[in-house]
């Protein structure tokens, strides 16, 4: 029997919308959706003016938020996509940080959010929250199986955190939140600084920096066994909003796309459509991190309807091209933030 979902620009149009990290990478995604699908009353909170680690700030946010709400049938959600995030060096130079930050930010304001009546609560967790060895493709359910990998498990810990307070408040208070788990995101826009990046945009700027000096070879980190599977923002964007939307249980469920590469087939994809013929020298020195990621996806198509639109490729070439063009003679011109979406 086919589900009658709500229809998308009904839904929104009586709600106050806060979403925190929605001036970053996945939250600008968001925002647009959002602003396509009608919502007249967005809240984009930018760190310069709100310190979500901060409970007075929080409570600011919130307070400001109810304020627009124009009758009693209006309601407010809050999707939290704000994190500081990054690539394995990132999080083996700053775990504390990576803990701490996404800790605070993440149980505070479901805390806070919950104090003042918010309807409903989108909680964005982390891949990086499964367990280092755990059966593929990755279900729910082996979420608690074994701790996470170790170079990103303060990260992954803190983010999962919000999965036992969403399951905990729903179960004492009747709070409505939900918790997402969005395999590696890529696409326009994404963080390429080197020292901060994720695996794809880190080997575009290689690849296109190299070919532009005329280097013979990248290095890469690790000896390319790995896979991954990676979700393309646009649609993982897509897949938050279908959730807010049509599902209203606090299951963690997994947003992902269904393919699976290996670190080694990635770079060579990538170096191909950047036109970079050079060698690809691998540094087994440098950690793989975990050795394979590969989400079962189906529990998002039967709760709420989601699957991913973009083919992997065309996701890639999108990506290459938006950051060819922020790039003048040579140079990166747009900036990054410390706190950014996952």
């Amino acid at each position: 029997m086919k589900t009658e979902w709500p229809d998308s620009n009904q839904f929104w149009r009586d709600k106050v919308v806060v979403v925190t990290g929605g001036a970053g990478f996945l939250g600008s995604f968001v925002v647009e959706k959002l602003q396509a699908r009608g919502a007249r009353d967005i809240i984009v909170p930018l760190i310069e003016d709100y310190d979500l680690r901060c409970i007075p700030d929080i409570q600011r946010l919130l307070s400001e938020a109810h304020s627009r709400l124009k009758t009693q049938d209006s309601k407010l959600i809050v999707i939290h996509l704000a994190a500081n995030v990054g690539g394995i060096g990132a999080n083996r130079a700053r775990p504390a940080e990576f803990f701490y930050d996404n800790l605070m930010m993440g149980v505070q304001l479901m805390h806070e959010s919950w104090k003042a009546g918010v309807s409903k609560f989108v909680a964005i967790g982390t891949i990086c929250a499964y367990p280092k060895f755990v059966p593929i493709p990755f279900r729910e359910a082996d979420l608690w199986a074994g701790y996470p990998e170790e170079t990103n498990a303060p990260y992954g810990l803190a983010k999962k955190m919000m999965l036992v307070q969403s399951q905990a408040y729903r179960e004492q208070y009747g709070f409505n939140s939900i918790f997402l788990l969005p395999v590696n995101l890529y696409g326009p826009r994404d963080n390429f600084d080197l020292e901060s990046s994720h695996v794809i945009p880190a080997l575009i700027r290689k690849c296109l920096e190299a070919k532009a000096h005329r280097d013979q070879e990248i290095v890469v980190w690790g000896d390319g066994s790995p896979t991954r599977e990676f979700l393309y923002v646009e649609d993982a964007a897509e897949g938050i909003l279908l959730a807010a939307e049509r599902y209203n249980t606090s299951d963690p469920v997994n947003l992902g796309s269904a393919f699976e590469i290996s670190i080694k087939d990635l770079v060579e994809t990538i170096a191909r459509l950047n036109g970079f013929n050079g060698q690809i020298a691998w540094d087994p020195t440098k950690p793989n991190g975990q050795p394979r990621r590969k989400l079962d996806i189906s529990q998002a198509m039967n709760r709420f309807g989601f699957i991913s639109q973009t083919p992997f490729e065309r996701g890639l070439r999108r990506t290459i091209d938006w950051y060819r063009s922020t790039l003048h003679d040579g140079h990166l011109v747009s900036n990054t933030r410390s706190f950014h979406s996952p």
